[in-house]
């Protein structure tokens, strides 16, 4: 790893982060101050090119390697390149959500505050245009998610884990239908986010007291020469990968998943799939490979029966789902048991090849939750597995697309899914874990058959009159589709640009 320091301050270094919450602002003040019928297209277009604007920053410093703020933030290869990833997933995220012509007024509630059930809360559901703040608390997120990958001191990721945690806590609360399960999936996680952030935070004070201080390369530093109890270092180690690991839905923390992706507002709960994960194992990278590589012989047993107990548990629970969008929650906890394959081979290939399956799911699965707002009858999306019998005789274009996915999901060659899987298996039995390979091949073996069932579902069963209708798609989720797709298709036939650019990309700066 290279060692390079910088004082002062790099705006420019900052400016993707900058813009995003520079225009989050300016978001909040057009809801004072826009009329509210062209309130919708102003945060819609505000958002499309604050994200767009900060995606051409990221690309302007390609070369950039740097740490600023006094050595809160570093610029190197897997910050800008997880950036990129986090901007470009949610660039589609946002067409998910400024989609408004599949449901009238949008798949956000008008007033959140209004209580459920009222004929006020009827009437909003029924023709109300949806509330316009989830543009700007979507763009929060977003910036808090490039200062979280980019985060060089323990305590700026803290800050930057809070910034994008509260907006998604409130987006949770804001679907229009089913709005009482909308707001206690909103509830359990504010509460167990909550929770597993002050575990980061006590660990954060552990680690301090270790080291004395909170910057990265302090805790390398102090865990080479170690001059205080390791009791502070395993404890606050302990603490810190339990906050991490409930943001990556790793088992057993995990639990929140299955009812907040069911509770959501379906282009939230892409959101989180995509964006989220990709910056929870961004800072998970950060802190394993710069931090604590002192004492990777000590975690690494300990992280890789999580990995198993992740993939197994997503891999069985996967099995005995009934509604599709918990099949899908437990198809990302399996994914993140995945992903933690491949970090923890600590190597150059385990670093390059996490940061392409984060960038190979996150496509997938945000076309994946684009299919499931199509699927709808008269009280909003038909998410029950039964609904979908026989819907490939109904729409065939859509069952397709979903069934490629599904088949990208379960790892079939020339999909993403396989090329993304076998780069981290690869990478992960380079690093001495083969262990976690075979354990990673069974548990892929076990979540194919609920992804066949949906097949089999799809297209060998009969319509019959509870099988919903499929929604003609508006421009904004056709676009979100076709990428999705074709971001499936291109990284399984040709993967080797973005498989370059990754390897290219795995240096951190200390």
């Amino acid at each position: 790893m290279e060692d390079l320091k910088l004082p002062g301050i790099d705006y420019g270094a900052l400016l993707p982060m900058l813009i995003l919450f520079g225009a989050a602002c300016v978001g909040i003040l057009l809801e004072v101050f826009t009329p509210r019928r062209l309130r919708h297209v102003i945060q819609l277009t505000l958002a499309f090119l604050a994200v767009t604007a900060s995606f051409i920053a990221v690309v302007a410093q390609h070369n950039t390697r740097k740490i600023t703020i006094g050595g809160a933030v570093a610029v190197d290869g897997p910050t800008l390149f997880l950036q990129g990833a986090i901007l470009a997933l949610g660039l589609v995220s946002l067409m998910l959500i400024g989609e408004r012509s599949i449901e009238r007024g949008g798949p956000f509630v008008s007033q959140a505050a209004i209580t459920v059930g009222s004929q006020k809360d009827l009437k909003q559901a029924g023709d109300q245009s949806g509330a316009t703040e989830v543009y700007p608390l979507t763009i929060f997120a977003l910036g808090g998610m490039l200062l979280f990958v980019a985060a060089n001191d323990l305590l700026t990721m803290f800050i930057a884990l809070e910034v994008f945690s509260l907006p998604l806590y409130l987006l949770c609360a804001l679907a229009r239908r089913r709005r009482l399960l909308s707001q206690e999936a909103a509830l359990k996680y504010f509460l167990l986010g909550s929770y597993a952030s002050a575990f980061f935070l006590f660990g954060v004070a552990l680690i301090y007291g270790f080291s004395g201080g909170v910057a990265l390369a302090q805790v390398h530093a102090a865990v080479a020469d170690p001059q205080r109890s390791q009791v502070l270092l395993y404890g606050g180690l302990a603490l810190i990968a339990i906050g991490l690991l409930f943001k990556a839905a790793l088992a057993p923390f995990h639990v929140w998943t299955p009812d907040v992706y069911q509770g959501a507002p379906t282009p939230v709960t892409a959101l989180m799939a995509a964006c989220t994960k990709v910056a929870a194992f961004g800072a998970l990278l950060r802190v394993l490979y710069v931090a604590f590589e002192g004492v990777r012989w000590d975690f690494q047993p300990v992280l890789g029966t999580i990995a198993v107990l992740t993939m197994l548990a997503g891999a069985i629970l996967a099995i005995t789902q009934t509604d599709m969008k918990r099949l899908l929650a437990y198809s990302s906890v399996a994914n993140a048991g995945y992903l933690l394959v491949g970090v923890l081979a600590l190597n150059e290939n385990g670093l390059s090849s996490t940061m392409f399956y984060l960038v190979a799911y996150g496509f997938a699965v945000l076309a994946a939750f684009g299919i499931v707002t199509l699927v709808r009858d008269a009280d909003g999306e038909a998410t029950h597995l039964a609904r979908w019998a026989g819907l490939g005789r109904k729409s065939p274009l859509v069952a397709a697309a979903f069934t490629f996915i599904l088949l990208a999901f379960a790892g079939i060659p020339l999909t993403s899914g396989f090329t993304a899987k076998f780069a981290v298996f690869g990478a992960a039995v380079e690093g001495g874990q083969t262990w976690l390979v075979v354990f990673g091949v069974i548990s892929s073996m076990l979540l194919a058959f609920p992804y066949l069932r949906v097949v089999v579902l799809l297209w060998l069963s009969e319509p019959n009159e509870s099988t919903p209708t499929v929604s003609i798609p508006g421009f904004l989720t056709s676009a979100a589709l076709v990428i999705g797709v074709v971001a499936t298709i291109a990284l399984g036939v040709v993967p080797a640009p973005l498989i370059d650019l990754t390897r290219d990309a795995a240096q951190f700066v200390r």
